[in-house]
């Protein structure tokens, strides 16, 4: 399957600086009808501790004054989940497998790098304050991306779970803020000043234009985000936006020609974030601030008073005017005038923790884009409650989906599923991807895909098989651009035998298959339909395809086989799929919890590129305990002889006897060359034998 549909928030926001008036949003998924209204709320006591106890019956919603008949009710409260990371290790090992086999109920967070309104030389300060955010307070059951307003791709990352890929994407960010109309004033000033007679404006001209752009862009990007998390229905969803504020001053439209398209641009936003309930935190990195900054590099104002710093002053306001409306119009809150965000990014933390959904059908269901008031309470004295105070309903024009592009032969239950920010566990996935040396310059990544048989609903033949249809759609999005580079699309019409159905009922189904990329960082969809039931799942896996030879030394992933693994059957096997053939016992499984007593078989490639001398490569593999001791060990010395004079890579295989006490363990594959050109390459998995 080759297809250029936009699955990816990336892509969405990609495209977000200079689109037409009327550009189509970005699709979401299981989007229901457009007058449904959704509304989460917190609820405290008088020491503001959030209370647990409410009903549907304690909870009124009155619209434009008027109540409404409450049709949806849930309570969620989620703990915080810390890494937890092996004993010997400072950090988490990301994992190998992506699995929906837990549903995913952590809290949703979008990081809105706004670099269109960050002065270049706050970038770093920006940086900490989101980096702050990520490392103390999402946890790990939570999933964030990064996103910024101008569109530069490498600080993007798409929804993950591996905050190590959200902070490589704010470390790539950088501060592009257009100057203020200030300083843009002081430079015609000094320009007329020292060539008189010309009478020029052109730098007040030219940075009205842009401070409009800028300001337009930044509230595409948050109303691109809004529409795109709307079809996540029944969680509260937070956008914290890292900005300086809107420096364009929208009241006052003979200065400044835009000011009604900026308008505009604020409403829609705020439009599209109250019908999605999404809650925007604006959060000023520049903490305490007089403005005096920017005034000491602008340097010397003019005698006659003209220019002052006193104008810096009102921008400042305007700024921080703009941050609390894009909060408050949409159930946030701002953070201005903090050196220290600990308590605010507390407070974010606690609101997208333990709250109130309420769900109810308006009963003015007139599509006329205005704005209506909208008023929780409870019936319980001496509580409080926080609520966003309305949404703007939909307009005529309003569509109730986005546009698909068809993805080729899938259906569009699984393009749905497909298209959804978290992982679908309707049908349980565990998937195992490495990227390994393909033709052509291109990383093949090679799939072990895992179906629970369990949730199969078969039908049982007069020939006495046991028959079901499944459809599985998996393909790679570059997160620079959210491009499809390359994918597949198998459907499977299972007639199983009695013995081999009861091995899938009692576990899994596997799946072998291999696409083709250019060196890059990807992020794997793989979803998963299943006809008699109608089941549909589908796993996000974050996957880096480098490009093997760049580096004197490279290591693919590493796949892993073992003895109890080898009962799931495999359907299908892929013709192009070569890689294990002659090296595994039996297919890469997708399981990281084996039995005490199982043998694990592993495979890597090590691809050496320095083939000007002749060299020894060691190749290690090791075992290690939570504490970091080492159960087993093996070196494999391997001779550059072996490429014949070529680049190329070292096939590595070994097997280990779980003889071992029950617990977590790390497996660690590492090679290094005796020339001693470089660092040794290492590549490490985290299991469990029980």
């Amino acid at each position: 399957m080759r297809s250029t549909i936009s699955l990816l928030l990336v892509s969405a926001l990609l495209q977000a600086p200079t689109p037409p008036p009327q550009q189509a949003q970005p699709p979401v998924t299981f989007r229901v009808e457009v007058n449904y209204v959704e509304i989460d709320a917190n609820v405290v006591d008088a020491q503001g501790n959030f209370v647990r106890t409410l009903t549907r019956d304690d909870f009124q919603i009155l619209e434009d004054g008027k109540p409404q008949q409450l049709t949806a009710f849930s309570m969620v409260d989620i703990a915080v989940e810390r890494p937890d990371p092996p004993l010997f290790a400072k950090n988490p090992i990301p994992p190998d497998v992506a699995t929906n086999r837990t549903p995913f109920e952590g809290r949703v967070f979008v990081i809105v790098l706004d670099d269109l309104h960050t002065r270049f030389t706050r970038t770093a300060r920006t940086r900490l304050a989101a980096r702050q955010f990520v490392e103390r307070y999402v946890g790990a059951n939570d999933i964030v991306a990064v996103v910024n307003t101008s569109g530069f791709g490498k600080s993007m990352q798409d929804f993950t779970a591996n905050r190590a890929l959200a902070l490589r994407a704010i470390d790539a960010s950088m501060g592009n803020k257009e100057g203020s109309s200030t300083e843009a004033a002081l430079q015609d000033y000094y320009t007329n000043r020292d060539m008189p007679g010309m009478n020029s404006d052109s730098n007040r001209r030219f940075n009205e234009m842009m401070r409009a752009d800028h300001a337009r862009n930044s509230m595409r990007t948050l109303r691109n985000v809004a529409d795109y998390m709307a079809g996540m229905r029944g969680r509260r969803k937070a956008v914290v936006f890292f900005s300086e504020g809107i420096n364009y001053d929208v009241v006052d439209p003979i200065n400044n020609p835009n000011a009604s398209a900026v308008q505009q641009d604020i409403r829609d936003m705020v439009a599209a974030a109250t019908r999605g309930n999404v809650n925007v935190y604006t959060v000023d990195p520049r903490g305490v601030t007089t403005g005096m900054e920017e005034a000491i590099e602008l340097g010397g104002f003019p005698a006659d008073g003209s220019i002052s710093s006193v104008q810096l002053m009102e921008e400042m306001r305007l700024e921080h005017d703009s941050l609390r409306v894009i909060a408050e119009e949409t159930g946030g809150f701002p953070v201005l005038n903090q050196n220290d965000f600990r308590n605010a990014f507390s407070r974010i933390l606690e609101e997208n923790s333990s709250y109130y959904v309420l769900g109810y059908y308006p009963a003015n269901d007139k599509r006329d884009g205005r704005f209506r008031n909208v008023e929780v309470k409870t019936l319980k004295p001496g509580l409080r409650v926080r609520a966003r105070r309305g949404y703007v309903a939909p307009s005529s024009k309003t569509k109730d989906t986005a546009p698909l592009d068809a993805a080729k032969g899938t259906s569009r239950e699984l393009r749905d599923a497909l298209d959804s920010p978290i992982p679908i566990s309707g049908l349980t996935i565990s998937a195992f991807a490495t990227p390994m040396m393909g033709e052509g310059g291109k990383v093949a990544i090679a799939m072990a895909i895992e179906l629970d048989g369990r949730a199969f609903t078969f039908t049982q033949t007069p020939q006495g098989l046991f028959a079901d249809d499944l459809e599985v759609t998996a393909f790679a999005a570059d997160t620079k651009d959210g491009k499809v580079k390359d994918g597949v699309r198998d459907t499977f019409n299972l007639a199983l035998k009695p013995e081999t159905h009861a091995l899938v009922r009692q576990g899994s189904f596997r799946i072998i298959r291999r696409i083709l990329v250019p060196p890059g960082k990807y992020q794997l969809r793989i979803g998963a339909r299943e006809a008699g039931g109608g089941k549909t799942g589908t796993v996000i896996y974050d996957l880096d395809a480098p490009d093997f030879t760049k580096t004197p030394l490279a290591m693919s992933g590493i796949a892993i086989a073992s003895a109890w693994a080898s009962s799931v059957p495999t359907a299908m096997p892929d013709p192009k799929m070569t890689d294990f053939k002659d090296v595994l016992p039996t297919a890469p499984s997708a399981a990281r919890e084996f039995p005490r007593g199982d043998t694990l078989s592993i495979f890597a490639e090590i691809y050496d590129n320095d083939v000007r001398t002749a060299h020894t490569v060691d190749i290690s593999a090791a075992i290690l305990a939570d504490d970091g001791k080492v159960v087993q060990s093996k070196v494999d010395p391997r001779k550059s002889e072996e490429l014949q004079g070529a680049k190329g890579g070292y096939g590595y295989t070994a097997m280990f006897p779980l003889n071992v006490a029950p617990g977590r363990y790390v497996l660690r594959v590492s090679a290094k060359s005796r020339l001693g050109n470089g660092d040794a390459v290492t590549r490490e998995v985290e299991f469990r034998v029980r």
